[in-house]
């Protein structure tokens, strides 16, 4: 089964992703970095650019209340493993999609680690946030992690998800706001048709990404050797630029439901105006690495 990749991705993006992906197949550096950030919390199986931690997992699996054989679909996958781990506990079938073409290719890849011979139970593609390609409501779960604070319309994403997520089905996302503002979920949740049904705290994200970020200023040098330049400049500007912020961060994971009685998602002149400080625009407080 190959990657099949959904109409119009942003190629810029994409590329800069495929350099990321490539280079860290290179080397083993990041996943040490990450796990040394992460600790005993740290799922080596998984090796996700990402926040997801053992805590994680267990939140996520509980959330999502799938059935044996339903549709999970991997938002944002990168290399795939939260959503094969997911598939592989929950016994579910799995659509996964991500920008980069690199990380699709890597992820088609790590299906037999992690399902053996049922690797026909997962299938992933190129595709956008806000563009899936996946046909109105056939997703029974959704999974989002840390891929939403990069979106370039985050309101336009959580609609998109919400017109493929079936009724009675479940959307988990990680999101992060600065502790002074208030967040825009429940309105962004309403103009998909889905409710929020849990915001769970996760007080220990920012003192991780706090260690990721000085872990990757203090192996600037190794970066730059199993990297390259453009790579690990990225990733330390992107260390430089969200140290300041993480003191004053908020992070969650966010469960927004279908009801089984819903009506069908607001057409666009029904759907919300123009996006807020916090809402579809990106702004630094939801950043994570790529």
């Amino acid at each position: 089964m190959n990657p099949t990749t959904a109409p119009g991705p942003d190629t810029e993006r994409s590329v800069a992703y495929d350099a990321f992906h490539s280079a860290r197949a290179r080397t083993g550096l990041v996943g040490r970095l990450y796990a040394e950030a992460m600790g005993e919390d740290y799922p080596g199986e998984v090796a996700a650019s990402s926040s997801c931690d053992w805590p994680l997992l267990a939140l996520m699996t509980a959330r999502l209340r799938m059935s044996l054989g339903q549709l999970l679909v991997d938002a944002g996958c990168g290399t795939g493993g939260v959503g094969l781990w997911l598939a592989r506990a929950l016994a579910v079938r799995l659509a996964g999609f991500d920008l980069s073409t690199v990380a699709v290719s890597q992820a088609t890849a790590r299906r037999r680690y992690f399902l053996g011979d049922a690797t026909a139970r997962a299938d992933f593609r190129v595709a956008e946030l806000h563009r899936t390609g996946l046909p109105d409501s056939s997703a029974h779960g959704i999974v989002c992690v840390d891929a939403l604070g990069r979106s370039t319309d985050r309101d336009r994403a959580v609609r998109e998800l919400g017109r493929i997520l079936a009724p009675g089905g479940r959307l988990v996302m990680t999101r992060s706001v600065r502790r002074s503002r208030t967040p825009s979920w429940a309105e962004q949740a309403g103009a998909a048709g889905l409710t929020v049904e849990h915001v769970d705290e996760r007080p220990a994200e920012p003192a991780m990404w706090a260690r990721l970020y000085r872990l990757w200023v203090a192996h600037a040098d190794e970066l730059r050797r199993e990297l390259g330049e453009p790579q690990a400049t990225s990733m330390l500007n992107e260390a430089r630029q969200m140290l300041p912020a993480l003191p004053g961060r908020r992070a969650v994971l966010l469960t927004l439901h279908r009801p089984a009685d819903t009506p069908e998602t607001p057409g666009p002149a029904d759907r919300m105006g123009a996006p807020d400080c916090h809402g579809g625009r990106s702004t630094p407080d939801e950043r994570t690495p790529l």
